[in-house]
């Protein structure tokens, strides 16, 4: 069975405390608004905390939509085009984004709440039954390490931009908050400073070390250690350390548990987990947005424009140009990968960890699993490309730009690769979100980044 993020209802004793309604979406606190000891009397309940922790992850702001389409509106230079009457994402789409940018906030705001559910989850260990406490523990730092592992790379300079050790990242939380202290930003202790860049880093690579190392093989629809190998892989790759990046890619495709689904354009758009999910929100009829769906869809609101140079990348006989809708005309292409409003939004596929591993083992000049062509010829055939007979940084580059477009990966790999982006540097700060304003109302001792 695949694992999902999987929005559920959460047990009556837990809902007042972390739900309330707010608007058109569901707007969640965190669970110790009321005290702990209260709210977490025995392993079920800790384990239904954690589900909400899952549940919260997938927020329209988080792995719901807003980390990928941040990634590629900031990203982009003149690949797509936002025509959308939102004046938020249109900031970051032009890159000239305000300190008040609501979208922005919300990302910052649930990042940190989901944390703490995730704080308080492994704050409360002890009440969980012996034999779930490795899976549950697992699945807290699963969450904790990815959420801080987006958080760094939208709020702070990349990995490569200076010196990690002493540029300011994000604020590094690791015990439950308790919101109901005046002087509490919600997402901060008291009057926390930023942590650095080196600081998340670590803690991101421990959580998840811990949570492969914890996690089950298989876990319902949860996270599993094949999960945490995958995001781990992705961490190496944005560090540049390309031998443990094709590692942990080699881990994930040698379960054997995973396979490329036949038909490329079958990946997408569908309810149904596929043999290529390693983990994916799941949404339903009943729970969950696909903003991903809102903004690139036609039966969303199509807001984004797929424009000619884009389309152009791709060879004539490449099957990925078949999830493009080009009905409209030149320059008004959409793409169909997020057609199914309620289908699933996989946040990790089987032909990311192929590319991965042909990447770090091309740079590291080694052939652990496969070689790199391989790996990538492996890739083009289920597109019905012709394999490559030889192979160069920029072709296995490309080949991941044209497999995972529009999934969020495209500003980040500019990043680490230390491409521009237009006349923008790499390390220009209008790639880089700002602190929220609210937060620095609240807390003074939070940085701004530079720029704003």
């Amino acid at each position: 069975m695949k694992k999902v993020f999987y929005p559920l209802a959460l047990a009556a004793g837990l809902s007042a405390a972390m739900l309330s309604g707010c608007g058109k979406r569901l707007d969640v606190a965190p669970v110790n608004s009321v005290p702990a000891e209260t709210a977490l009397n025995n392993s079920n309940d800790v384990e239904t905390l954690l589900k909400g922790g899952y549940e919260l992850a997938g927020d329209q702001y988080l792995y719901g939509g807003g980390f990928q389409y941040y990634s590629d509106f900031l990203g982009d230079n003149g690949e797509i085009q936002f025509g959308g009457t939102y004046s938020q994402p249109k900031e970051i789409f032009n890159k000239r984004i305000l300190v008040n940018n609501s979208f922005v906030s919300f990302t910052w705001i649930n990042a940190y709440r989901t944390i703490n559910v995730a704080n308080t989850v492994l704050a409360n260990l002890g009440k969980v039954t012996a034999t779930k406490a490795d899976a549950v523990a697992g699945g807290a730092k699963f969450l904790r390490g990815s959420l801080y592992f987006d958080l760094v790379r939208l709020y702070a300079r990349a990995w490569n931009d200076g010196t990690p050790a002493s540029n300011p990242g994000v604020v590094l939380v690791v015990t439950p908050t308790d919101p109901n202290n005046p002087a509490n930003a919600l997402t901060v202790t008291g009057l926390a400073k930023r942590n650095s860049v080196a600081e998340i880093y670590t803690q991101v690579i421990k959580d998840l070390l811990d949570a492969e190392r914890q996690l089950p093989a298989s876990n319902g629809v949860f996270a599993t250690s094949a999960a945490a190998s995958a995001m781990l892989s992705r961490v190496y790759l944005q560090q540049g350390r390309y031998a443990d990046a094709a590692a942990e890619a080699n881990k994930v495709i040698q379960t054997g548990s995973y396979s490329l689904v036949p038909r490329y354009a079958d990946e997408f758009a569908n309810k149904a987990n596929t043999s290529e999910s390693i983990f994916d929100v799941q949404l339903t009829t009943q729970s969950g947005t696909n903003d991903l769906n809102t903004f690139y869809s036609s039966n969303g609101r199509g807001d984004v424009a797929v424009l000619d140079l884009h389309l152009g990348l791709y060879n004539a006989a490449d099957d990925r140009l078949n999830l493009f809708d080009t009905s409209n005309g030149p320059d008004a292409a959409l793409t169909l990968k997020f057609d199914n409003i309620h289908g699933n939004i996989h946040l990790i596929r089987l032909a990311e960890m192929y590319l991965t591993r042909a990447e770090g083992n091309f740079r590291a000049n080694t052939t652990l699993g496969a070689t790199p062509l391989a790996d990538v010829n492996r890739v083009r055939a289920r597109v019905k490309l012709p394999a490559l007979t030889t192979l160069t940084l920029p072709a296995i580059l490309s080949e991941r730009h044209l497999e995972l477009a529009f999934e969020g990966f495209l500003l980040h790999d500019l990043k680490r690769n230390a491409a521009s982006v237009g006349s923008l540097p790499y390390s220009s700060p209008k790639l880089i979100f700002p602190i929220p304003q609210r937060e620095r109302d609240l807390n003074a001792n939070l940085q701004q980044n530079d720029g704003y």
